[in-house]
Order: C-alpha cells, then sequence, then structure tokens
C-alpha cells in the first residue's frame, strides 16, 4: 500500500507535486503561529490551503476573482473584529497568515509563486515575535531549508526533476551561507529586535504583575517556562531564602492592589537607609524578556546592579527598575545580601500608605484584628499570633479556590480557609493595618531547582510567589510569609509546584520514570540556557569585548562596522582571486576546441555549438577542393586533437595531456587561414 501511495506521488504531474511540496511547507512555517493568531485564522488558513491542495490533486481551475475578493473581504472584517485595529503585531501577523493562505488560490504561474516564496519567509521571521527559544529556532531552520528547496525546485529547468535533488542544493546554498551569518552575527551592530514588542498580558496564570485582584481567578494554571536563570558565583543561600523581588503592591481600593508609579513620579527616588550583615551573595541573573521594568533580585540589594548600557534605580519600596521595559533577553550581576535591615525610620506618608484601608470591605477581619490588638499589644506578638491562626486554624493551600466575593479577607479567614499566595498575603496584610501594623505585598519569584548539568538554577513563573513585609519598630521591614505557615513545602523544599495532568497526559506519561523525565528537563533547560548565553544574550557589549580580544583599545560601534566592511572586502577580493584560479583550472582541451569551432564560424562554416573534432573534421571534408591544402593541415590537426583526449593510447597523466594540448595550441596558431567566400 505505501508503495502504492510512493508510485502515485512520483507519477504526479509536475505542477501538482511542485504546488502538495510548497503547501507542506507553508502548513509547517505557519503551525507554530496556532496559539498566538484567533482561532477562526488557524480553520480559514487550514481550509484554504486544504483546498488549494485538493484542488491541484484533482487538476481543477482555481477559483474565480469573485471569490478569492470575498474571503479577503471576510478576513479583513474578521481580523478587525478580533483585534480592533490592522495595525500592530498581532493583527499584522494574522492578516500575513490569511493573506499567504489566500495567495495559494491564485498560484497559477512562476511570479505568484515568487510572492508565496517571499511572504512565507516573512511568515517565518514573525515567529520570533513570540518566542526566540532553541525549539523555534530549528523549526525554523527546517523551514528556511524546506522555503529554499522549493525556491530552488522554482528555477530548475522543464521535465520532473527529483525534489531530493532540490533539497540537496538548498542544503549547500545554506552551508556555503553560514560564514557569512556567523560573521554579520559576530560583529553587525546590535539593535533593538523586533521580537521586543509589547505582548499580551497574561491572565489566569502564574506570573508577575504591577498589581493583583484578589478572587477573580477560580482556579490559577501553572505555567512552566522560564523566568530567569541564576548563576551562582558565592554559595547560593538555602531554597527558603530565595526571594527575589518583584514588584511592591501598597494601594487596596477594596477588591485590587496596586504598586505605586514610582516611574511616573516627578521627584528622585529615594530607596530608605539599609543595613546588612554577613557577606554577600555574588551571583549573575539572565532575565527573559516580561515586557516590564523591574529587575528581579535577591533581597536586600543596596548597590545597583550592573545592567550592560543601562543604569538600574531603586524605589522607596526596595524595588529596582528601568527607565524601559525589559524587551529582550538580559544579563547583570547582582551582589545581595540575605540579612539585612530596611527603613529603620518609617516617613509618615509612607506610614499612612500602609495602615489606609477602604471602608466599608471585610467587616469580620477588621473587627478581629481590632481584638487581636487589644490582647495582644505588642506588633510582633500580633504578627505571631496570626501566623499560628493560619497554622492550627484549618487553613490550605490549593490551586483552585474558587471564585471570591467582594469580602474576600472574610471569606478566606472565616469561611473557606482555602487559597493560593495571593489570598494569603491579601488577607494578612488587611489583618496588619486593621490592628495598626504598617504593611504591604510584596511580589516576586521564590526558590528554585538547581540544574545539575550546568549549576544554574532555573526559576520558572510556577515559582511566581506573593508574601507580605510588616513595619516593626526598631527592626523596620520585617519579611512575613504566611504560604509558608500553611504549606511549609512550598517555599522551604526543592520540590516545586506542579500542574496536575489531564487524562491524555496521564495515559501517555503515567508509566514514565519521573527521575528520567526529570533529567531530560535538565538536559533540554541546560541546552536552553548555552542558546540563551551565547546567542541571545550576544549584546553589544560583547561584540565589543570580542573587538578587545582583537587587539582594539577602546573599540566602538564604528570600529565593529570597520571590521565588517574590512571582511567584505577581503572576501571580495578572496572571491575574484578564486574566480580567475579558476578560470584557469577549466580544461585546456575545450578551450581549444572552442577556439576552433570560433575559427570555423568565422570562416562561413555553419558549426553546432556542441560539435566534436571529428564532427568538425567531416564539416570540412564536404568544402570545396580550391582549399585542399589548408583543409588538409586543419583536417589533421583536429584528428590530433581528437586523439589527444579519446584515443585508446591517450596519455593518463594530467601533465602530459597539457603539454600536448599546449603542442597543439601552438599548431594552432600556425594552421593556414580558411577564406570565407571559399565556404
Amino acid at each position: 500500500m505505501n508503495n502504492l501511495g510512493l508510485t502515485t506521488l512520483r507519477n504526479l504531474p509536475r505542477d501538482t507535486r511542485d504546488t502538495l511540496f510548497l503547501l507542506l511547507v507553508i502548513t509547517w512555517v505557519a503551525l507554530p503561529l496556532v496559539n498566538q493568531v484567533p482561532l477562526w485564522c488557524s480553520l480559514m488558513g487550514a481550509a484554504v490551503v486544504l483546498w488549494r491542495g485538493w484542488l491541484a490533486w484533482r487538476g481543477l481551475p482555481l477559483p474565480r476573482t469573485v471569490w478569492r475578493l470575498g474571503l479577503l473581504a471576510l478576513a479583513v472584517a474578521a481580523t478587525l473584529l478580533s483585534h480592533r485595529t490592522l495595525l500592530g503585531r498581532d493583527a499584522g501577523v494574522t492578516l500575513v497568515v490569511v493573506l499567504l493562505a489566500l495567495k495559494t488560490l491564485e498560484l497559477r504561474a512562476r511570479r505568484d509563486a515568487f510572492v508565496v516564496f517571499f511572504l512565507s519567509f516573512f511568515l517565518m521571521l514573525t515567529q520570533f515575535f513570540y518566542s526566540q527559544s532553541l525549539l523555534t529556532a530549528a523549526a525554523m531552520l527546517l523551514a528556511l531549508w524546506g522555503l529554499l528547496t522549493a525556491l530552488v525546485n522554482a528555477h530548475m529547468p522543464v521535465g520532473q526533476p527529483p525534489l531530493w535533488q532540490a533539497a540537496r542544493i538548498a542544503g549547500q546554498m545554506t552551508l556555503l551561507g553560514a560564514p557569512i551569518m556567523l560573521v554579520l552575527f559576530l560583529l553587525f551592530p546590535r539593535l533593538a529586535p523586533l521580537w521586543g514588542l509589547p505582548g499580551d498580558a497574561m491572565a489566569g496564570r502564574s506570573g508577575l504583575s504591577s498589581s493583583m485582584t484578589v478572587g477573580n481567578i477560580a482556579s490559577l494554571a501553572l505555567d512552566s517556562s522560564v523566568a530567569l536563570r541564576v548563576r551562582f558565583d558565592t554559595a547560593p543561600p538555602p531554597s527558603a531564602q530565595m526571594y527575589f523581588r518583584g514588584p511592591v503592591l501598597s494601594h487596596f481600593d477594596g477588591r485590587s492592589w496596586s504598586a505605586t508609579p514610582w516611574l511616573e513620579q516627578t521627584f528622585d527616588l529615594t530607596p530608605p537607609q539599609i543595613t546588612v550583615q554577613g557577606a554577600p551573595v555574588r551571583y549573575q541573573i539572565t532575565l527573559e524578556p516580561n515586557q516590564q521594568p523591574w529587575l528581579l533580585t535577591l533581597d536586600a540589594t543596596p548597590q545597583a546592579p550592573q545592567v550592560p548600557g543601562r543604569t538600574p534605580r531603586q524605589t522607596p519600596d526596595l524595588q529596582w527598575v528601568l527607565t524601559r521595559p525589559v524587551t529582550e533577553l538580559l544579563r547583570y550581576e547582582v551582589q545581595s545580601y540575605t540579612r539585612y535591615q530596611a527603613g529603620i525610620e518609617l516617613e509618615r506618608p509612607q506610614r499612612q500608605a500602609n495602615l489606609t484601608l477602604p471602608f466599608g470591605f471585610n467587616p469580620r477581619t477588621q473587627a478581629w484584628a481590632q481584638q487581636l490588638q487589644a490582647s495582644h499589644p505588642e506588633p510582633a506578638a500580633r504578627v505571631e499570633a496570626v501566623l499560628a491562626q493560619l497554622r492550627n486554624g484549618g487553613y490550605g493551600y490549593t490551586l483552585e479556590p474558587g471564585v471570591y466575593g467582594r469580602n474576600s479577607a472574610d471569606e478566606f479567614w472565616f469561611d473557606r480557609k482555602l487559597g493560593f499566595c495571593e489570598h494569603m498575603a491579601a488577607a494578612f496584610v488587611i489583618v496588619m493595618r486593621a490592628s495598626g501594623i504598617p504593611a504591604r505585598i510584596v511580589t516576586g519569584y521564590q526558590g528554585g531547582e538547581r540544574n545539575t548539568l550546568d549549576g544554574y538554577w532555573t526559576v520558572r513563573q510556577s515559582d511566581a510567589h506573593a508574601w507580605v513585609e510588616v513595619w516593626l519598630s526598631g527592626q523596620g521591614w520585617v519579611r512575613v510569609d504566611p504560604t509558608g505557615a500553611v504549606a511549609p513545602e512550598r517555599t522551604g523544599s526543592l520540590l516545586r509546584l506542579q500542574s496536575p495532568q489531564g487524562a491524555v497526559a496521564s495515559a501517555l506519561l503515567g508509566n514514565v520514570n519521573p527521575q528520567w523525565a526529570f533529567n531530560v528537563r535538565a538536559a533540554w533547560d541546560a541546552v536552553n540556557n548555552r542558546w540563551n548565553q551565547w546567542v541571545l544574550n550576544y549584546t553589544q557589549n560583547r561584540q565589543l569585548d570580542l573587538l578587545k580580544r582583537l587587539g582594539f583599545d577602546a573599540p566602538s560601534w564604528e570600529d565593529l562596522i570597520y571590521v565588517l566592511c574590512g571582511l567584505v572586502v577581503g572576501v571580495s577580493l578572496l572571491g575574484a582571486a578564486w574566480s580567475a584560479w579558476e578560470r584557469q583550472q577549466h580544461d585546456p582541451w575545450l578551450r581549444l576546441l572552442s577556439k576552433a569551432r570560433l575559427k570555423l564560424t568565422q570562416a562561413g562554416l555553419t558549426v553546432p555549438a556542441q560539435s566534436t573534432p571529428r564532427q568538425l573534421h567531416a564539416l570540412l571534408q564536404q568544402q570545396a577542393d580550391a582549399q585542399a591544402q589548408a583543409i588538409a593541415s586543419w583536417q589533421a590537426w583536429l584528428l590530433q586533437l581528437e586523439a589527444v583526449r579519446y584515443a585508446a593510447h591517450a596519455p593518463t597523466q594530467r601533465a602530459t595531456s597539457r603539454a600536448q594540448v599546449a603542442t597543439l595550441a601552438r599548431q594552432f596558431q600556425h594552421l593556414a587561414p580558411l577564406r570565407a567566400p571559399s565556404l
């Protein structure tokens, strides 16, 4: 059955075969975008490609213009309805996917095929708007090979050349272009990538945000994608002390918590005084693009992280921020202290901001807080009393707490007693503030897992966490983690949270050894990390470091241009020299035969383009007797030329053959001229 199918494919007309192959390549190019474009776009694109394949298979005519225009109008209207615009990244990618599919419906001539080729090349680049991972790069490299194969095949002569031949030529072209690609990658001045465009915010998934609405998410889907990687240059702290600080949420309107927009303030940011103890922890963070201006660092970091080409600033909330979002992979050096005191003196505006609660929300929690204040006059005692309530009151950690109502803290403390970290942190801060203790929510990442293959710590979006800071007189801001009181394994164990597997995943992976799966993921993470460090994080500073190693004292981007231009000129000269040498290496016998053809053509003979010495001899045999002597000398010379190449006793050594050809070339100069009128 399989042989029959292969035979059928081989016997297809060339147009049908080439069209089906091009449709297959287009499908591969567009397939990774299925999760990025609207559902209607994927369905419409798939339907059009299948329709076009069926038309090619059956040899049916293409649809009329009215059909194509109708589908185009429908696609534009659907794009406008889905994105509310025709401009921007997402709307543009949606349109390109649909237009590429529709263009196949008028795929008649080579010109139409070229439009499809170059639209596919552009669509291939748009993949990097959404992901620059090694897997994406590998998929697009295969797509590039397929597109080049189709392009080479379109330029091949008539007939039915096998696709493997075009694929081999395309592969050779790719390999020949690889050195040029490598030089451009190393030396072309680095610019902000096109894929550094703002993306859509995550909703209902683990991760960080500058605001938090408690109770609206009934279940939390764990996102296992990498948020950052850490390489410790000193001994790492225990996992339970790895709190990577992100946005600090101080403002509460009854439903939502939000961070102070420090970057929008007109005054200078004045961070609180930090007193540190012990030796610092030195480490390097590779931060994935998050479309946000914050830098993740361990608590506490009194000195600015070393970010190439940028100057971070620290907010009064101890968070380090940049003036523009992180839209590409960012690597920076940090020095932190896990033992510290911050904000010993709390200014009145900050105290008031971290005590404020909106009126009319969570009355039961506020009443309980007042009772705590009366029974535990010392603030530290109140903090311990609430933590004891969490440990002993039957509270539980869950990723599916259900939707909370208007008074989310009341529901958590007295009714449901279930939630994830944001429920616990928000409810804890409300109790603290209602009992007279300044408190705020800190968001970030907690913990991580060490990859034994490369030594890097991987922090994932599933490690996103929310904890609390309370202000105590004489101690300043003190970290309190309510989640650790309810679920110590969430913050004190190397076993990270995992999403429950569905029925299909359980059936496929249920018998897989967990250790084997862990090792496979660790190996993949290590490979991805190398890709990030060597490729995605190859910045302009690293380019300049390369020039320093090449001998430049104080390199700049202009030096990059000079070196690149010098290499281009040098390679061009080498190419010209190679071409000149290659011309000299052409078969001298063929050059001599070509000269003979030209000479006889100028003499008036009708000489076929690929005529052999024997055929030229026969042509001369038919000429007039008036030039018998000249013709005889020409015929004798042609037979000698033929004997050098084809006689049974012809020399096998290349040097001897060249010597004989050189002798014939000298004889050729003395051959009697042939007169055109006589021929």
